[in-house]
């Protein structure tokens, strides 16, 4: 008896999250069940237990059901909140959102995504990506990269750590050799508000500049950040210690704006983003501090992707210069 009641509560579970699981129905009659990520391009994202996550074309879709509340985006000015997706006729789907209920054609949806609160318990997402060039011809190179970037949200708080060396030889002679490191700590004030603080480390041993030490604090906007990307831009107060390959030493206090943007694209398949920040130091001998990136990823599955991206670190001082620039492809791995 008591094997049959641990049964029939199992058996009711089992029902009461399969009944929650999102269904798509496909126009050649199968039937899909897991979680709706976002739809966008033209492309729908499930999550599923059995296959990991899948892309789908919205033309291939006959219509959904989902009891999440979803963002439902039909133009340039038409955002709805959904309480619930109802199965509708071929090609449509029924809309539910405390008033009328409406009928909607699948084609007219431009995006569909889960609303992200300000307030998390945890998520932690990141990039790791390695890149190698050889060439053997009349000048013999090699040329490594590693890129590690990751970002860690809980609550009103979020950290973000990237680290990144390259090295680069020709003909057995080192021609370049360059390590960074940066955290960073924000904390929300409100839903799009948040005071940044942030420490970043860069050693060269062969440019002008060698060794870079910053520290800065300020104001920072969140623009957005969802299941298709995020901007957030910051105006920061830094403070530089400059160390040249002449034993000469500078440090100097700086106005910052620093940016950080992505944008997923076609289903999730191609990311495009950059990042980085530009300098304006309060004194004459230093004229500005660049440093940015640029690139995009091409996801080959759930978990890996090809990166192309183009980098950029430039000093103009009295004292040396920096001039770096960098065009990598590699492959990574992304969660």
């Amino acid at each position: 008896m008591r094997f049959f009641n641990l049964f029939v509560v199992a058996l009711s579970l089992f029902f009461s999250l399969s009944a929650q699981a999102d269904t798509v129905w496909l126009k050649n009659g199968d039937r899909l069940t897991g979680t709706i990520l976002v739809l966008d391009g033209g492309q729908l994202l499930l999550k599923t237990d059995y296959a990991g996550t899948v892309n789908l074309d919205i033309k291939k879709i006959a219509t959904l059901e989902s009891e999440q509340h979803l963002l439902v985006k039909l133009d340039n000015f038409t955002t709805q909140t959904s309480k619930a997706l109802r199965p509708a006729p071929d090609g449509s789907v029924r809309l539910q959102n405390g008033g009328p209920e409406q009928t909607i054609a699948l084609a007219d949806i431009q995006q569909l995504m889960v609303p992200r609160p300000i307030i998390e318990d945890l998520r932690w997402k990141g990039n790791i990506s390695f890149s190698a060039d050889y060439k053997r011809r009349e000048n013999n190179s090699d040329d490594y990269g590693l890129d590690v970037s990751t970002e860690l949200r809980h609550g009103l708080w979020r950290h973000s750590v990237d680290t990144e060396y390259d090295y680069e030889t020709k003909n057995s002679a080192k021609k370049t050799e360059r390590f960074e490191a940066s955290y960073a700590l924000d904390r929300f004030i409100t839903e799009r508000w948040f005071w940044k603080n942030k420490a970043k480390y860069t050693h060269d041993h062969l440019e002008e500049l060698r060794r870079q030490y910053v520290y800065g604090t300020g104001p920072g906007f969140q623009f957005w950040d969802n299941e298709l990307g995020g901007l957030a831009v910051s105006a920061l107060l830094n403070h530089n210690k400059f160390k040249f390959d002449t034993g000469e030493q500078q440090s100097f206090n700086a106005s910052t704006v620093s940016w950080n943007y992505n944008r997923y694209l076609s289903g999730k398949s191609f990311e495009l983003y950059t990042k980085g920040e530009f300098g304006a130091p309060f004194i004459g001998d230093i004229d500005y501090v660049f440093d940015g990136e640029a690139g995009m990823r091409y996801k080959l599955n759930s978990w890996a992707a090809v990166t192309l991206r183009a980098e950029w670190d430039k000093v103009s001082s009295k004292y040396g210069d920096l001039n770096d620039r960098r065009y990598v492809i590699g492959v990574g791995v992304g969660w």
